[in-house]
Formats: C-alpha cells, structure tokens, sequence
C-alpha cells in the first residue's frame, strides 16, 4: 500500500514591510485629502529626510522649479513628486525609506520618455553630481515635453 507524502510547504509570505505598509498608508491620505499637499508639504518631507537624501531631494526640487515650473509639487506615497494635470510625472525615492543603497528618481508613464521599445524611468543616485544633475534636467525637460 502506497503511503500519501505530505507536500512539502510553500515559503511563508509575511505580508508588506514596515516601509511598504508606511507608503501605502501615505497614499490613502494623500487620496483621501485630493491634491491638498502642496509646495510646503513636499519640503517638510524632504527635510525629514536624512542625510544624504535631504540635500539630494532639496537640489532635486529646485531644479524641477528651475526647468519644469508647470510641475506642480506634491505628495506621492509619502514621497516628493512632481505632477502635470493631477498625475505625477516624476519623484524622489528616499534611499533611508526603503533601507536601499541608494535614492532613485523616478519616472511615471506620464513621462515622454519614450525612446523605442525600452526605456529608463528609474536612475539610481547614490550621489547627485553636478553631472547627474544636468543629465537629470534633461531627462525632466524631455518628460514634460
């Protein structure tokens, strides 16, 4: 007589982290509040930021006021975001947030970055550069056409 195995168990799955559940919580108020968050909002959060993301973040925002003033400033997931018609466009991804290596600039599909079949919309920046920051303008340009 044959005897049943028991199948083995699948790898348990914990649910969200501390840092995921934080920016899903962020995005049901920001939701829930409209478009409320404004220019003050988004340096407040910037300024909570550690170091190195928060100067990161302050030179990220007055480059998008000095080449894209149409974006408008707001929260997105708890994160500073620059949006176009009520849709973000881009933002900033704390590195400290995520406990990641490094910060990202991100790119929604409301960017024109469109180059082919495949394209960036996320750039790792473990430090912004002078030569980062004029490759960074360009891509912001670029996105808001």
């Amino acid at each position: 007589m044959k005897t049943k195995k028991k199948p083995t168990a699948a790898k348990r799955y914990d649910g969200f982290s501390a840092a995921e559940k934080s920016a899903m919580k962020s995005r049901v108020s920001e939701m829930k509040s409209g478009d409320a968050a404004d220019e003050g909002d988004v340096l407040a959060k910037i300024d909570e930021m550690p170091q190195p993301d928060r100067d990161s973040a302050h030179r990220f925002h007055a480059m998008i006021k000095r080449v894209a003033p149409s974006l408008t400033p707001r929260l997105y997931y708890g994160m500073p975001a620059y949006a176009k018609d009520g849709k973000s466009v881009c933002w900033y991804k704390t590195a400290a947030k995520f406990k990641s290596r490094y910060a990202t600039i991100e790119f929604s599909d409301q960017a024109k970055l469109d180059d082919g079949t495949m394209w960036p919309v996320s750039y790792a920046l473990p430090k912004l550069t002078a030569a980062d920051e004029a490759r960074l303008e360009a891509l912001v340009r670029k996105a808001v056409g």
